[in-house]
Protein backbone atom coordinates (compact mmCIF):
# COMPACT_ATOMS: atom_id res chain seq x y z
CA UNK A 1 0.00 0.00 0.00
CA UNK A 2 2.70 2.17 0.47
CA UNK A 3 4.38 1.78 -2.76
CA UNK A 4 0.95 3.25 -4.01
CA UNK A 5 1.88 7.05 -2.59
CA UNK A 6 5.46 7.41 -4.62
CA UNK A 7 6.13 10.36 -6.37
CA UNK A 8 5.63 8.69 -9.96
CA UNK A 9 2.14 7.70 -9.12
CA UNK A 10 1.17 10.88 -8.03
CA UNK A 11 2.42 12.12 -11.12
CA UNK A 12 0.60 9.66 -13.55
CA UNK A 13 -2.54 10.47 -11.20
CA UNK A 14 -2.69 13.96 -11.61
CA UNK A 15 -1.87 13.98 -15.30
CA UNK A 16 -3.98 11.18 -16.08
CA UNK A 17 -6.86 12.50 -14.43
CA UNK A 18 -5.98 15.86 -16.40
CA UNK A 19 -6.30 13.77 -19.43
CA UNK A 20 -9.67 12.02 -18.94
CA UNK A 21 -11.04 14.90 -17.96
CA UNK A 22 -10.39 17.10 -21.13
CA UNK A 23 -11.29 13.44 -23.51
CA UNK A 24 -14.00 13.22 -21.26
CA UNK A 25 -15.41 16.67 -22.32
CA UNK A 26 -16.49 15.38 -26.01
CA UNK A 27 -18.36 12.84 -23.58
CA UNK A 28 -20.21 15.33 -21.92
CA UNK A 29 -21.77 17.36 -24.53
CA UNK A 30 -22.37 14.31 -26.22
CA UNK A 31 -24.57 12.94 -23.69
CA UNK A 32 -26.27 16.70 -23.73
CA UNK A 33 -27.25 16.43 -26.81
CA UNK A 34 -28.78 12.93 -27.08
CA UNK A 35 -31.04 14.12 -23.82
CA UNK A 36 -31.98 16.85 -24.59
CA UNK A 37 -34.49 15.22 -26.17
CA UNK A 38 -36.09 12.69 -23.18
CA UNK A 39 -38.35 14.42 -20.82
CA UNK A 40 -37.15 16.60 -17.79
CA UNK A 41 -37.79 14.03 -15.74
CA UNK A 42 -35.61 11.63 -16.93
CA UNK A 43 -32.52 13.99 -17.61
CA UNK A 44 -30.65 13.91 -14.55
CA UNK A 45 -30.92 9.93 -14.54
CA UNK A 46 -29.95 9.52 -18.08
CA UNK A 47 -26.57 11.41 -17.90
CA UNK A 48 -26.39 9.80 -14.33
CA UNK A 49 -26.28 6.05 -16.00
CA UNK A 50 -24.77 7.32 -18.87
CA UNK A 51 -21.64 8.53 -16.72
CA UNK A 52 -21.79 5.58 -14.53
CA UNK A 53 -21.41 3.40 -17.34
CA UNK A 54 -18.23 5.22 -18.40
CA UNK A 55 -16.61 4.55 -15.14
CA UNK A 56 -17.98 0.88 -15.68
CA UNK A 57 -16.59 0.56 -19.07
CA UNK A 58 -13.29 1.83 -18.51
CA UNK A 59 -12.05 -0.08 -15.18
CA UNK A 60 -13.47 -3.14 -17.22
CA UNK A 61 -11.45 -1.92 -19.98
CA UNK A 62 -8.45 -1.22 -17.86
CA UNK A 63 -8.69 -4.85 -15.87
CA UNK A 64 -8.70 -6.41 -19.19
CA UNK A 65 -6.04 -4.78 -20.71
CA UNK A 66 -3.78 -7.77 -22.14
CA UNK A 67 -6.86 -8.17 -24.79
CA UNK A 68 -6.95 -4.32 -25.17
CA UNK A 69 -3.37 -4.10 -26.14
CA UNK A 70 -4.37 -7.20 -28.77
CA UNK A 71 -6.52 -4.85 -30.53
CA UNK A 72 -4.02 -2.96 -31.84
CA UNK A 73 -2.40 -5.57 -33.26
CA UNK A 74 -3.02 -6.21 -37.44
CA UNK A 75 -6.01 -7.94 -38.82
CA UNK A 76 -5.85 -7.70 -41.97
CA UNK A 77 -4.70 -5.16 -44.91
CA UNK A 78 -6.94 -3.44 -46.96
CA UNK A 79 -5.92 -1.15 -49.87
CA UNK A 80 -2.49 -1.21 -48.21
CA UNK A 81 -3.66 -0.34 -44.76
CA UNK A 82 -3.59 -1.96 -41.90
CA UNK A 83 -6.81 -2.50 -40.24
CA UNK A 84 -6.41 -3.82 -36.62
CA UNK A 85 -9.49 -4.44 -34.05
CA UNK A 86 -8.87 -0.73 -32.81
CA UNK A 87 -9.68 0.49 -36.42
CA UNK A 88 -12.78 -1.17 -36.46
CA UNK A 89 -14.03 0.39 -32.87
CA UNK A 90 -12.57 3.97 -34.07
CA UNK A 91 -14.22 3.44 -38.03
CA UNK A 92 -17.81 2.09 -36.65
CA UNK A 93 -17.71 5.01 -33.60
CA UNK A 94 -16.65 7.54 -35.94
CA UNK A 95 -18.96 6.74 -38.15
CA UNK A 96 -21.70 6.62 -35.75
CA UNK A 97 -20.70 9.67 -34.27
CA UNK A 98 -21.10 11.77 -37.93
CA UNK A 99 -24.31 10.24 -38.37
CA UNK A 100 -25.80 11.37 -34.74
CA UNK A 101 -24.69 14.68 -35.35
CA UNK A 102 -25.66 15.13 -38.68
CA UNK A 103 -29.27 13.52 -38.08
CA UNK A 104 -29.52 16.32 -34.80
CA UNK A 105 -29.03 19.00 -36.90
CA UNK A 106 -30.67 18.04 -39.86
CA UNK A 107 -33.69 18.11 -37.15
CA UNK A 108 -32.61 21.43 -35.72
CA UNK A 109 -33.58 22.70 -38.57
CA UNK A 110 -36.20 21.29 -40.90
CA UNK A 111 -37.50 21.16 -37.13
CA UNK A 112 -37.61 24.53 -36.15
CA UNK A 113 -41.13 25.27 -36.98
CA UNK A 114 -42.48 22.24 -35.33
CA UNK A 115 -42.32 21.53 -31.96
CA UNK A 116 -44.62 18.49 -32.69
CA UNK A 117 -44.08 15.02 -31.27
CA UNK A 118 -41.28 14.49 -33.84
CA UNK A 119 -38.89 15.81 -31.64
CA UNK A 120 -40.76 13.77 -28.47
CA UNK A 121 -39.31 11.67 -26.73
CA UNK A 122 -36.89 9.15 -26.92
CA UNK A 123 -36.58 6.09 -24.96
CA UNK A 124 -34.42 6.46 -21.58
CA UNK A 125 -33.09 3.01 -22.11
CA UNK A 126 -32.28 4.13 -26.29
CA UNK A 127 -30.38 7.47 -25.06
CA UNK A 128 -28.13 5.02 -22.32
CA UNK A 129 -27.02 2.37 -25.08
CA UNK A 130 -26.25 5.04 -27.71
CA UNK A 131 -23.95 6.63 -24.27
CA UNK A 132 -22.77 3.42 -23.73
CA UNK A 133 -21.86 2.77 -27.53
CA UNK A 134 -19.35 5.86 -27.48
CA UNK A 135 -18.11 5.66 -23.76
CA UNK A 136 -16.87 2.49 -25.56
CA UNK A 137 -15.14 4.83 -28.25
CA UNK A 138 -14.01 7.64 -26.27
CA UNK A 139 -12.56 4.99 -23.57
CA UNK A 140 -10.45 2.72 -26.11
CA UNK A 141 -8.06 5.33 -26.90
CA UNK A 142 -7.67 6.85 -23.48
CA UNK A 143 -7.68 3.37 -21.98
CA UNK A 144 -4.20 2.68 -24.22
CA UNK A 145 -2.82 6.26 -23.89
CA UNK A 146 -3.25 5.49 -19.77
CA UNK A 147 -0.98 2.33 -20.02
CA UNK A 148 1.72 4.22 -21.65
CA UNK A 149 1.60 6.64 -18.57
CA UNK A 150 1.25 4.88 -15.16
CA UNK A 151 2.35 1.30 -14.65
CA UNK A 152 0.02 0.97 -11.82
CA UNK A 153 -3.51 -0.41 -12.80
CA UNK A 154 -4.25 1.25 -9.37
CA UNK A 155 -3.51 4.51 -10.38
CA UNK A 156 -5.52 4.17 -13.59
CA UNK A 157 -8.64 3.15 -12.14
CA UNK A 158 -8.42 6.26 -9.25
CA UNK A 159 -7.81 8.22 -12.53
CA UNK A 160 -11.16 7.04 -13.95
CA UNK A 161 -13.10 7.57 -11.16
CA UNK A 162 -11.78 11.16 -10.07
CA UNK A 163 -12.70 12.26 -14.07
CA UNK A 164 -16.52 10.90 -13.88
CA UNK A 165 -16.81 12.11 -10.58
CA UNK A 166 -15.50 15.70 -12.04
CA UNK A 167 -17.98 15.29 -15.06
CA UNK A 168 -20.91 14.13 -13.06
CA UNK A 169 -20.57 17.81 -11.33
CA UNK A 170 -20.42 19.84 -14.76
CA UNK A 171 -22.89 17.43 -16.89
CA UNK A 172 -25.44 18.75 -15.78
CA UNK A 173 -24.53 22.25 -16.34
CA UNK A 174 -23.18 21.96 -19.39
CA UNK A 175 -26.48 20.32 -21.05
CA UNK A 176 -28.54 23.46 -19.11
CA UNK A 177 -26.60 25.71 -21.07
CA UNK A 178 -26.54 23.93 -24.40
CA UNK A 179 -30.12 23.51 -24.16
CA UNK A 180 -30.48 27.46 -23.54
CA UNK A 181 -28.39 29.08 -26.46
CA UNK A 182 -29.49 27.11 -29.77
CA UNK A 183 -26.08 28.28 -31.33
CA UNK A 184 -24.43 26.60 -28.25
CA UNK A 185 -25.95 23.48 -29.44
CA UNK A 186 -25.44 23.81 -32.69
CA UNK A 187 -21.91 24.56 -32.39
CA UNK A 188 -21.88 21.49 -30.52
CA UNK A 189 -22.81 19.32 -32.60
CA UNK A 190 -20.37 20.88 -35.45
CA UNK A 191 -17.51 19.86 -32.54
CA UNK A 192 -19.38 15.94 -32.62
CA UNK A 193 -18.97 15.71 -36.42
CA UNK A 194 -15.39 17.01 -35.80
CA UNK A 195 -14.41 14.42 -33.04
CA UNK A 196 -16.18 11.51 -35.47
CA UNK A 197 -14.06 12.68 -38.93
CA UNK A 198 -10.90 12.19 -36.39
CA UNK A 199 -12.04 9.14 -35.44
CA UNK A 200 -12.51 7.71 -38.71
CA UNK A 201 -9.52 9.04 -39.99
CA UNK A 202 -7.50 7.49 -37.25
CA UNK A 203 -9.42 4.15 -37.84
CA UNK A 204 -8.16 4.18 -41.18
CA UNK A 205 -4.68 5.03 -40.71
CA UNK A 206 -3.98 8.80 -40.90
CA UNK A 207 -3.12 10.23 -37.36
CA UNK A 208 -4.11 13.85 -36.69
CA UNK A 209 -2.74 15.77 -33.54
CA UNK A 210 -5.67 15.96 -31.37
CA UNK A 211 -3.81 19.38 -30.18
CA UNK A 212 -5.07 21.19 -33.63
CA UNK A 213 -8.59 19.40 -32.95
CA UNK A 214 -8.73 20.96 -29.82
CA UNK A 215 -7.48 24.24 -30.00
CA UNK A 216 -9.98 24.62 -33.11
CA UNK A 217 -13.00 23.90 -30.50
CA UNK A 218 -11.85 25.86 -28.00
CA UNK A 219 -10.95 29.06 -30.65
CA UNK A 220 -14.39 28.50 -31.81
CA UNK A 221 -15.93 28.07 -28.53
CA UNK A 222 -14.25 31.50 -27.35
CA UNK A 223 -15.85 33.04 -30.44
CA UNK A 224 -19.37 31.83 -29.81
CA UNK A 225 -19.00 32.88 -26.16
CA UNK A 226 -18.35 36.41 -27.48
CA UNK A 227 -21.18 36.53 -29.37
CA UNK A 228 -23.12 35.61 -26.27
CA UNK A 229 -22.51 38.12 -24.30
CA UNK A 230 -22.63 40.66 -27.40
CA UNK A 231 -26.08 39.80 -27.77
CA UNK A 232 -26.64 39.78 -23.87
CA UNK A 233 -25.53 43.58 -23.74
CA UNK A 234 -27.55 44.28 -26.75
CA UNK A 235 -30.65 42.94 -25.36
CA UNK A 236 -29.80 44.99 -21.96
CA UNK A 237 -29.27 48.44 -23.64
CA UNK A 238 -32.32 47.70 -25.78
CA UNK A 239 -34.57 46.93 -22.32
CA UNK A 240 -33.02 49.86 -20.91
CA UNK A 241 -33.67 51.98 -23.78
Amino acid sequence: MIELFTMENILALLTLTAMEIVLGMDNVVFIAILTGGLPEKDRKSARNLGLGLAVVTRILLLLSISWVMKLTAPLVEVAGRIISGKSLVLLLGGGFLIFKATWEIHHKIEGAGDPGPARTIKSLANVVMQILVLDIVFSLDSVITAVGMAKDIRVMVAAVIIAVAVMLVFAGPVSNFVERHPTMKMLALAFLILIGVMLTAEGMGTHIDKGYIYFAMAFSLAVEMLNLWLRQRQQKAGQAG
